[in-house]
């Protein structure tokens, strides 16, 4: 039987309340943007500003930087990118995805600045679980 220690007790409480604090921070109730937490009209004016050049005026992917980028910008109006959920894209928009252009914005915009940008996407392209 393995013998825990105090300390190592510890350390396992606070990385799971860690992890549920962050899940929590980011969570929608439903997942979906009946549930919207964020000011879309302020997302809207984040993503024409940030995010426009890569994933174009229509989400679509198509913006005027995409034929030059190594991999292309995700088509947010996709039914691969629409059945994802909140939690997934917020956790894109803020870390990025690796070996591929499009970078995180955590040090750039604060956390309602990339819900309000979640906001205006799943107002553009809602949500759409798999049945």
């Amino acid at each position: 039987m393995e013998r825990y220690t105090t300390r190592s007790i510890l350390w396992r409480a606070v990385a799971i309340a860690l992890i549920a604090g962050v899940a929590l921070l980011f969570s929608s109730p439903s997942g979906n943007a009946e549930n919207a937490f964020g000011n879309p009209k302020r997302g809207q004016q984040i993503y024409e500003r940030l995010c426009t050049r890569c994933h174009g005026v229509k989400l679509d992917g198509r913006g005027p930087d995409a034929p030059s980028l190594r991999s292309a910008p995700a088509d947010l109006q996709s039914l691969s990118s629409r059945t994802k959920s909140d939690w997934e894209l917020l956790i894109i928009i803020s870390y990025g995805v690796m070996y591929t252009p499009m970078h995180g914005y955590r040090d750039l915009l604060t956390e309602q600045d990339i819900k309000d940008v979640l906001s205006f996407i799943r107002m553009e392209a809602p949500f759409k679980p798999l049945a």
